[in-house]
C-alpha cells in the first residue's frame, strides 16, 4: 500500500508518448488468477495507460518459484529492451527480487512431500531445532535470516536434504542463477503511520469493492481448497468469516493487523537486504529516475 503501482503508472504514463515504459510485475499474489480485489491488481485504466507482464499467470495454489521468475523476468526484459523500451520492475515481493539481482539456487521442485514434511514440522512447533540443524549445516546462510523466517528455513533445509549441499555451497556452482542486467533498486518508504492508515483505508475500499463476493464466486467454481492453499493475506479470513469461524468485524480487523505485520516485515527486509540506490516518498519517483 506504499503507492509502488500508482507512481509506476504515473512515470510510465509520462514517458508513454511513445509507450516507452513496461511494466513487469515483482508480486507473489497478483500472479494468481482470480485473486483480483483483495490482491489490488492494477485496475482497468491503470491497464489502458501502460503494458503489465507477469499478471495472472498461475492458478490458485499453483505453485511459482523465484526461479521461474528469473527466466520470466529474463525473458521479458530482453523482448521489451529489442523493441526500444524500458522495463520498469515493480512489486514488494523481495524474494523475487532478491533472486533477480542476487541470484538463487535450482533445485529439483518435484519432491513436494519432503517439503510438505518439512512445513508441516515448522507448524508442529519443531523450528527451533530445524533452525539449529541449519546452523550446524550452512551456518552463512543461517547467520542471513531471524529462526521466525520459516520460509527459509525451509527453503535452506529442502536444498540441503534434495542435493547433500548447503545452499552456500551450490551459490558457487553452476546451479546458481540470477539476472542477466544490473539493476536500480528505487525504494517506496513512506511514513509508517501514514501506512498503516493508508492500508486500513485500502482494505475498507477492497471490502466495498465487492471482495466477498469475488470469493463466493471462486468457492462456487469449487476453488475453497486452492485459495486456502494459495495463503494470501484476507482471504483466509474472509473464508473463515463465509463458514462462521469467526464474525465479519474481527475478520476484517484481522485483516488490517495481518497486513500492518506484513508491511512491518517489507520494511525490516528492504532495510537490511537491498541495497537501495534511495528510499523515498511516492511523490519523489519520478524525479530520481531522471528518465
Amino acid at each position: 500500500a506504499s503507492g509502488k503501482t500508482k507512481a509506476a503508472v504515473s512515470l510510465a504514463e509520462k514517458y508513454n508518448n511513445h509507450n516507452m515504459i513496461e511494466i513487469i510485475s515483482a508480486d507473489s499474489r497478483q500472479i494468481i488468477k482470480g485473486l483480483n480485489i483483495g490482491t489490488a491488481k492494477p485496475t482497468s485504466p491503470e491497464r489502458e495507460k501502460t503494458t503489465f507482464h507477469l499478471l495472472d499467470i498461475i492458478e490458485p495454489g499453483e505453485r511459482y518459484t523465484a526461479f521461474q521468475f528469473i527466466d520470466d523476468a529474463n525473458r521479458l526484459i530482453n523482448d521489451i529492451f529489442s523493441r526500444g523500451k524500458i522495463p520498469l520492475i515493480v512489486g514488494g515481493t523481495g524474494l523475487y527480487l532478491k533472486a533477480l539481482t542476487d541470484g538463487v539456487v535450482e533445485i529439483d521442485e518435484s519432491h513436494k512431500s519432503l517439503r510438505e514434511k518439512l512445513e508441516k514440522d515448522v507448524k508442529d512447533g519443531k523450528a527451533e531445532s530445524m533452525y539449529e540443524k541449519l546452523t550446524e549445516i550452512d551456518p552463512d546462510e543461517a547467520a542471513k535470516f531471524h529462526p521466525n523466517n520459516k520460509v527459509r528455513l525451509v527453503r535452506a533445509l529442502e536444498i540441503y536434504y534434495l542435493t547433500g549441499k548447503s545452499k552456500s555451497e551450490l551459490f558457487k556452482t553452476e546451479q546458481h542463477k540470477k539476472g542477466d542486467f544490473d539493476y536500480q533498486y528505487n525504494a517506496i518508504l513512506p511514513d509508517r503511520e501514514q501506512l498503516y492508515e493508508t492500508i486500513n483505508i485500502r482494505i475498507e475500499k477492497m471490502l466495498n469493492s465487492g471482495w466477498i463476493g469475488e470469493i463466493e464466486e471462486l468457492i462456487e467454481k469449487g476453488l475453497l481448497n486452492r485459495i486456502k492453499k494459495a495463503n494470501v493475506i484476507g482471504y483466509n479470513e474472509l473464508i473463515d468469516y463465509l463458514e462462521d469461524n469467526i464474525t465479519y468485524n474481527d475478520a476484517v480487523e484481522l485483516i488490517k493487523k495481518n497486513s500492518r505485520n506484513y508491511a512491518k516485515r517489507q520494511y525490516t527486509w528492504f532495510n537490511n537486504q537491498i541495497q537501495a540506490k534511495s528510499f523515498m516518498n511516492p511523490n519523489q519517483l519520478q524525479d530520481v529516475l531522471n528518465l
